[in-house]
């Protein structure tokens, strides 16, 4: 019996160990796998994710207080300080203090002690990114009010920090604004173009003017200290710490008496002031009217005053001097004088017969003053400011040739001021354009418009100096720039290439207009001899109220010339001898004034003398050219 059990035995064995030689394999393989996957998953966390993992960690604990640099200031040409830098006190919260628990208190506090938004103060944090460890500013330039309420409520504004930073300061407010420009931070659009120059969430950028023009040398470079804190946000100990490089300084051409007396002499009035050397083409003084405060830019946020003032339809953010074009009247007879004598078509001795009107092309183009003034050569032309005298100029040598001088003296293409977003080419009209615009061809009527200045050609202030600047400096086109360095003339202009016999024809007329002709309000005691020229262009103002604009030019002193002073006043409505040229006394009294007080002296000390030549001569002259 016993033999007969064994095999039942053993086959109850057998029944009970089927399929066990797979599950070691089974558990093998599972255990392998789960290892892998985990071993994977520690992997991509650690070598993939780690350093953002890592990041957000110290974010805890390590914070970034960024230091802005200081920027750079500005000087006049004899070291006055022009812009410079304040210290106001801002306020800053980590990138992910809207995604903390407290933030249901905090936000709404914020709001409400700094009147700002709370979603604003939300899209800036989310701006800067989660992972983000440099504190980011969410207000700046706090009130005392503002700093003590912010104390007062500390103990629910965990992580909100008040830090000191950098802030434009302009001490001379309106005086400057053109030149100077502002600075405001960056628009997010600004700052997706300028992350590759190092730019970040909350910079301040130059946005107009020098600001603009030189903000690679005035900026600077960032620093700032590596801290740890514990969790309630508390100053464990400074990990690291980078010194901020401050910008550098610059020194303008401006000279601040002039650019002061330019201001004053253009008040009340729309319109531009420049003063230049017109040896070099250093900007002595650059005013435009209406203008503005670049301080308001430096504020937190623009108040409903601060917004209108750089608001309105006369645009006080726009710098006449180089955006705005105009018909430069008969300050352009010098061109037109210079295309005459260098075509060879004219000699320096030619005498033309002047009259009342001259009829062209059955189209009547009429003298100024109605009358005519008999035979007149170039210097005499110059100085009566002859309309038809210079019709015949302009007829006889023809439009390409007038075309050709205009851009020679720099009319229609930038100056090359460092200004060059914000100036515009002007316009000089020719045969191409016409066609284009019209479909019609140059005419002898469009070259006579043009002689004097008028028609479609279009000047802004800038260029209209620069055109003096030829005159005076005995044949040469300068360049017009801001920066004080290298201010040898060879730098800075290029000849013309005119004949001696040209340059000298337009210093003898230039001069009779001060001595004989339409400027004789520059023909004083209290400045060195003057040449100039004046101009009156007709303009509408709207459709029914003719307002026409005031030019003049001048330089001085006329034998050896180191000073343009160019104004102009916008829609005045009166004759550039009797409106522009008083303010150009003014702004040459001033700097001959500082040059040589003893030689010199002001008119404010012998009462309104200007102003009483002027209502005589406004009198005697109101439509003078």
């Amino acid at each position: 019996m016993t033999l007969l059990q064994r095999p039942q035995l053993a086959r109850k064995k057998d029944a009970r160990t089927v399929g066990r030689g797979f599950q070691p394999l089974f558990f093998i393989i599972f255990t392998l796998l789960m290892t892998t996957g985990i071993g994977a998953r520690l992997l991509y966390l650690q070598i993939v994710e780690g350093a953002n993992y890592r990041k957000r960690a110290e974010a805890n604990r390590i914070r970034i207080i960024p230091k802005q640099p200081d920027r750079g200031n500005i000087f006049d040409r004899n070291g006055k300080l022009l812009a410079t830098t304040r210290y106001p006190r801002s306020v800053y919260l980590l990138p992910m203090a809207h995604t903390m628990p407290s933030w249901s208190v905090v936000g709404p506090r914020l709001e409400k002690l700094l009147k700002i938004p709370q979603h604003e103060i939300e899209k800036k944090l989310d701006d800067a990114g989660a992972d983000a460890t440099s504190l980011v500013r969410i207000a700046r330039d706090l009130s005392e009010a503002e700093i003590t309420a912010l104390k007062e409520y500390q103990n629910e504004l965990p992580n909100v920090e008040i830090n000191t930073e950098a802030v434009r300061d302009y001490p001379y407010g309106k005086e400057l604004g053109h030149v100077l420009g502002y600075t405001r931070e960056l628009t997010p659009q600004q700052l997706k173009k300028k992350k590759q120059e190092g730019y970040r969430l909350g910079d301040v950028i130059g946005q107009m003017g020098v600001e603009k023009a030189y903000e690679q040398r005035l900026r600077g470079e960032w620093g700032g200290r590596q801290v740890e804190v514990d969790g309630k946000g508390r100053l464990i100990r400074v990990l690291g710490e980078k010194q901020a490089k401050a910008g550098n300084d610059i020194h303008l051409t401006i000279d601040l008496n002039v650019q002061k007396a330019a201001q004053k002499a253009l008040t009340g009035r729309n319109g531009v002031i420049v003063a230049l050397n017109p040896n070099n083409g250093g900007v002595l003084a650059m005013v435009s009217h209406p203008t503005f405060d670049p301080n308001i830019f430096s504020k937190r946020t623009l108040s409903e005053k601060d917004w209108q003032s750089v608001q309105g339809e006369n645009h006080p953010l726009l710098n006449r001097a180089v955006a705005s074009a105009f018909p430069p009247a008969s300050t352009f007879k010098i061109v037109t004088a210079t295309a005459g004598l260098e075509s060879g078509k004219f000699s320096p001795d030619t005498v033309l017969q002047t009259y009342g009107s001259l009829t062209v092309g059955g189209v009547t183009f009429g003298e100024w003053n109605h009358a005519g003034f008999g035979r007149l050569g170039f210097t005499g032309a110059l100085a009566m400011s002859s309309d038809t005298f210079f019709y015949q100029i302009g007829r006889k040598v023809g439009g390409p040739t007038l075309i050709e001088w205009t851009r020679k003296y720099g009319f229609g293409q930038k100056t090359g001021i460092e200004f060059t977003t914000e100036e515009t080419k002007g316009h000089v009209p020719d045969e191409a354009w016409k066609q284009k615009m019209w479909k019609i061809p140059w005419t002898v009527g469009d070259s006579i418009n043009m002689s004097i200045g008028q028609g479609a050609l279009q000047t802004t202030p800038l260029q209209v100096a620069v055109m003096f600047s030829v005159p005076a400096n005995g044949g040469y086109k300068v360049k017009p720039h801001l920066l004080k360095d290298n201010e040898q003339a060879k730098s800075w202009r290029e000849s013309l290439n005119m004949k001696p016999s040209t340059t000298k024809i337009l210093r003898e007329g230039l001069r009779k207009v001060i001595s004989e002709g339409t400027g004789k309000v520059l023909n004083v005691s209290t400045i060195p001899p003057v040449s100039g020229k004046s101009g009156t262009a007709e303009a509408w103002k709207s459709h029914r109220v003719k307002a026409n604009h005031a030019w003049f030019g001048a330089y001085a002193p006329s034998d050896q010339p180191e000073i343009v002073v160019l104004a102009f006043a916008e829609h005045s409505g009166g004759g550039g001898g009797s409106v522009a040229a008083p303010m150009v006394l003014e702004v040459m009294e001033e700097y001959f004034h500082n040059k040589s007080p003893k030689k010199y002296k002001k008119t404010d000390t012998e009462g309104s003398k200007p102003k009483t030549q002027t209502l005589k001569i406004r009198r005697r002259n109101e439509s003078r050219r």
